[in-house]
């Protein structure tokens, strides 16, 4: 009986609980939208504005058919100077073709450089594996200096990382900032010892131009 009376009274006390968790626990309704009373714009179509293009004159430009070679020292970061001055004559200049190109330094040189990185990975072998290393090589006992430098195997793989890529980097490099027109050197880095200023490079271009336009106009008279 007293089962039967606990159950009659916590059923309800039960179900009761569970709405009150359920009222307060579910989300609000939702808010009416006010975009359902607007009215829908018809999308306008997007036209795209399109720009005249610059026209040159009748034959094209003043520098169609010439030619600018510029041979950078691509491992001295002159690439972004090199850049520059190929957007600078293609303005000044509409229709001259511009080539970029690396200037490679002398073969001794880059042969030097490709030995470079066996040099480094020959002395990290020997500090890592060294008393296996001279034994198979037909040395009694490792020299001296190999001691040395297993005293301070991190030290020394770090300084013969660095200082090879020092050394490599500068035995690739060459210098040079060499500016042709038509195969013709109109500027040397390697013997002015300096960078072209953009005005001084565009007056030689802008020279060689007018030089080359006459003597095609002469030809044209004799022939």
């Amino acid at each position: 009986m007293d089962r039967v009376q606990f159950l009659l009274l916590g059923l309800p006390l039960f179900l009761l609980c569970t709405d009150l968790i359920n009222l307060f626990s579910s989300p609000p309704p939702p808010k009416p939208s006010h975009k359902l009373h607007k009215h829908q714009q018809p999308p306008v179509p997007q036209e795209t504005l399109e720009f005249p293009t610059q026209k040159t004159g009748g034959n094209g430009g003043i520098g169609v058919g010439s030619t600018v070679k510029i041979d950078f020292c691509s491992s001295c970061s002159y690439r972004g100077t090199a850049v520059t001055m190929e957007k600078m004559l293609e303005t000044s200049f509409p229709g001259l073709d511009v080539i970029l190109a690396n200037y490679p330094p002398p073969l001794p040189k880059r042969l030097l450089s490709k030995m470079v990185p066996v040099v480094q990975m020959g002395v990290i072998g020997i500090v890592m594996a060294g008393e296996q290393i001279f034994p198979a090589l037909g040395f009694v006992a490792p020299p001296p200096w190999y001691y040395s430098l297993r005293a301070n195997k991190f030290g020394s793989i770090a300084t013969t990382w660095l200082l090879g890529n020092v050394l490599q980097s500068f035995l690739q490099s060459s210098g040079a900032f060499e500016v042709y027109f038509n195969d013709e050197l109109v500027f040397s880095k390697l013997k002015e010892g300096r960078f072209p200023g953009e005005i001084e490079l565009k007056d030689l271009i802008g020279k060689k131009l007018a030089n080359s336009r006459i003597r095609d106009n002469l030809g044209d008279m004799w022939s």
